[in-house]
């Protein structure tokens, strides 16, 4: 697929869909606050059936060409050991490096930088041996709750998976919209499946910075910008890999994370919810996800739930 944007296009696109300085200097959620109580109370009211749907992977503990750094996963105690103990328990340790395309996670706006700065202006200084001192992921603790949005791609492309590399343009979003039968809103979290998960169940994993990764085009920032969407998740990493754009290599991060100030979600598995959206003849529905309270954090591993 042709790009329809140079690189310095795209380039002025992160200052020309900003949101900085949108809820004051100081802000540290940024899109978030399109999540207002309304919101919430409204979204609420889309669960008819009350099915709940997970939309992560497990946690990746074996080593693949996607998974460089599997989660380590110790006994501290195994029920073999414990027979013989005043207090008899099984117990284990889990250490996770979040980021990466292997495990499903929520990216802080504090995680991508854009000449020197995050997302509202804050000087990648911030973030230092300690953490982040700004836009942390603990600015999520009180949780996610809004409408969830489900694009799915694959489908309207009539296929299994969108392939390595393939972009989705903003006419894709348009198609799935109208196929769905739904509309992409203020404050919603929108979730666009590209068939990642579904794939790699088949195929088994490959590297994604060698053999391409399917998402979202850059062309697709004034889309999800004028949409004022709270939260952007992916079955991959929101961005096509490679991006094709010189000098920009993960350009829905940038225009995401740093000047929208939205969130992402990373390596989610939308196979089963894609299916109970289907059945249930609608696209939309009650989205429920709390990360991690992980003070200075720069990421948190999640599973995102969608109630139907």
């Amino acid at each position: 697929m042709a790009t329809q944007l140079t690189a310095e296009q795209v380039k002025a696109m992160f200052e020309k869909h900003s949101n900085w300085g949108r809820w004051g200097k100081d802000d540290q959620r940024g899109a978030l606050n399109f999540i207002t109580d309304e919101k919430r109370a409204r979204a609420a009211k889309l669960a008819l059936s009350g099915e709940t749907v997970s939309m992560s992977l497990p946690l990746a503990t074996l080593p693949a060409p996607d998974n460089p750094t599997p989660v380590t996963h110790l006994m501290v105690q195994a029920g073999s050991d414990a027979l013989n103990t005043p207090l008899p328990y099984s117990g284990d340790y889990f250490a996770i490096a979040p980021h990466g395309l292997a495990n499903t996670h929520l990216d802080a706006l504090c995680h991508v930088f854009w000449q020197g700065k995050m997302y509202n202006g804050f000087d990648a200084s911030e973030v230092g041996s300690h953490g982040a001192r700004k836009c942390a992921i603990d600015v999520a603790r009180n949780g996610i709750v809004s409408r969830g949005v489900l694009l799915d791609i694959p489908k309207i492309k009539k296929a299994e998976w969108i392939e390595p590399g393939d972009r989705i343009m903003p006419s894709d979003l348009d198609a799935a919209q109208k196929d769905h039968r739904v509309q992409v809103e203020e404050g919603d979290v929108l979730l666009v499946r590209t068939g990642r998960a579904k794939r790699r169940k088949v195929k088994g994993g490959w590297d994604p910075w060698r053999e391409g990764l399917p998402g979202l085009d850059a062309s697709c920032l004034p889309w999800l910008h004028e949409r004022r969407i709270a939260v952007l998740g992916s079955d991959g990493a929101s961005d096509a890999m490679p991006s094709g754009y010189e000098g920009v290599l993960l350009p829905i991060h940038v225009g995401t994370l740093v000047a929208m100030g939205v969130h992402l979600i990373d390596n989610a598995d939308f196979d089963a919810a894609s299916e109970a959206c289907a059945r249930a003849g609608r696209y939309e529905f009650v989205f429920v996800m709390a990360p991690l309270v992980l003070e200075r954090g720069t990421a948190s591993p999640v599973n995102p739930l969608a109630v139907l």
